[in-house]
């Protein structure tokens, strides 16, 4: 399969990476907001990039398949 150009992927990982940063850190924030700024970075990547890889990016390339692909 043809890889979409990276421009294009980009925006793809933008759309799923900002709005789940942004609710994790909704979700999780005040129970984490006194870690250790490693310990913090560890956890929110712990939940974030299994997520990206195995649920969000997925679902986005199904969705936006045919623009990635043009």
């Amino acid at each position: 399969m043809k890889q979409p150009p990276k421009w294009k992927f980009a925006i793809l990982v933008w759309i799923a990476i900002y709005p789940s940063i942004t609710f994790l850190t909704f979700l999780i924030g005040d129970s984490i907001q006194n870690l250790p700024l490693p310990i913090k970075t560890l956890i929110m990547t712990g939940i974030l990039v299994p997520l990206m890889i195995f649920v969000l990016l997925p679902l986005l390339r199904g969705i936006m398949g045919n623009w990635l692909n043009k």
